[in-house]
């Protein structure tokens, strides 16, 4: 490693180490209320965000009968579950339909990927001059006082969204750490955790004595608080390095058979990484998959994409059941949005699919939610909703329900903002019929 690369990620180092001691203090403002779900075993949810918008017809609300311009020619698949199918493009997934739960009415009104991006993450309609936090910042905010670990309360796998600040008016110390790296490769370099290149964490900690021994500035005000900060942040980027913590991210643990299990490849990889971060009691977890945006050759695309993400998520889900950790973790499927019913088959689309925000799917699994059950109703080309419609803060606050975090309680913060997690008109539509 080049030394100027070796300092480099020595202060990358530094500024993660410096996440640690939050990680397990208590966390700040008002108590956190519990909601009417009482006695709470959720511990860390996985969030499989795909990115783009993933068609409906294409995952969970196939429409054989619909005709070739709407479905391609592609039909449904029977499921594990009697009278519950998905389509032909998830016959991994079919075979453990009991261990979620299928929402085939998701509605909501915008049509553009930040807009959507912003309301399903915060429950909130996008305006008004403030950004909300997302998710996963608030799960960070409420239940990294119960997190003991050394790594963050909230990671994504391998980059953030992109579209918002997560972390919203929140403090920093909230918004996702994104791991970058590829965890299929044969070594995944973390940001912060697992430093680059192939020195071992023993040469770090002897190029971290050498660059101490420069450091000519700290050496003349060695009790100067800002220096004895950073000293300290370097002695816990070393702890966590040489410790137990990022061997998390360390997948040559795991074995050949259970690597090809969940397939090798970057979102196969990233769902098993993501498991390991369950085990290792990380509150929320983010894995973003990209390539869902099909406006172009959507059937062509998802020849490609579609087994990755079938075998990978059946695999998570087979896992976490076999390890008893799936009835402590919420596992949740969505994009910002589904695709248009008909297929675009003009130039420049060739066979596409665009935005299409009025009907759309999700899975949900684990952490107090039923398997083997579909909620909600489309009509016969997945274009409209015709019984139960769910709004993204309905999927919201059931998931915080079920972790034990109140909904409708209170939300502290810097700004001195009087407003609770959820907008309090979100109440009525809770999935309360997938509730165990």
């Amino acid at each position: 490693m080049k030394r100027r690369d070796f300092l480099k990620a020595l202060a990358a180092m530094g500024i993660y180490g410096a996440f640690s001691p939050f990680a397990g203090s208590k966390a700040v403002g008002n108590t956190i209320k519990k909601s009417s779900i009482s006695g709470s075993r959720v511990k860390s949810v996985i969030e499989i965000w795909v990115w783009g918008g993933p068609s409906q017809l294409e995952t969970f609300d196939p429409k054989p009968k619909a005709g070739f311009e709407f479905n391609g020619g592609f039909g449904a698949i029977p499921t594990n579950v009697p009278g519950v199918e998905v389509s032909q493009f998830m016959p991994k997934l079919a075979q453990h339909a009991d261990k979620y739960s299928i929402i085939r009415s998701m509605t909501h009104k915008y049509f553009g990927h930040e807009a959507a991006t912003y309301l399903m993450q915060t429950g909130r309609v996008p305006g008004g001059g403030r950004t909300y936090p997302a998710i996963g910042a608030l799960f960070a905010r409420f239940k990294g006082h119960e997190y003991q670990g050394k790594l963050p309360p909230y990671i994504a796998l391998t980059i953030n969204k992109g579209r918002f600040s997560e972390n919203g008016f929140l403090s920093d110390r909230y918004r996702p750490l994104a791991t970058g790296g590829n965890p299929a490769a044969p070594r995944f370099v973390v940001d912060g955790f697992v430093p680059p290149g192939d020195a071992t964490a023993e040469e770090i900690r002897k190029r971290q004595e050498f660059a101490r021994s420069l450091d000519v500035l700290g050496s003349d005000s060695p009790e100067h608080p800002e220096f004895l900060a950073f000293e300290k942040a370097g002695d816990a980027a070393q702890e966590i390095i040489n410790g137990t913590a990022a061997q998390a991210f360390n997948l040559a643990l795991e074995s050949e058979e259970t690597r090809n299990f969940y397939g090798r490849n970057k979102f196969g990889q990233s769902c098993l990484v993501a498991r390991r971060l369950v085990e290792a009691g990380v509150p929320y977890i983010t894995i973003n998959a990209t390539g869902w945006d099909t406006h172009i050759r959507h059937f062509e695309t998802l020849n490609r994409i579609a087994p990755e993400m079938d075998q990978a998520v059946a695999a998570l889900l087979s896992d976490l059941h076999n390890k008893k950790l799936l009835d402590q973790t919420i596992v949740w499927w969505s994009g910002e949005f589904g695709r248009t019913p008909k297929v675009d088959t003009e130039p420049p689309w060739n066979g596409g699919r665009n935005h299409f925000a009025t009907c759309f799917s999700a899975m949900v699994a684990g952490g107090g939610f039923a398997g083997g059950k579909v909620i909600g109703e489309s009509d016969a080309t997945a274009a409209n909703v015709v019984n139960r419609p769910v709004a993204p803060q309905d999927l919201l606050g059931s998931i915080y329900e079920l972790a034990g975090i109140n909904p409708d309680g209170e939300l502290p913060n810097p700004i001195g903002l009087k407003t609770t997690i959820l907008p309090q008109e979100s109440k009525a539509g809770r999935l309360r019929e997938l509730y165990m």
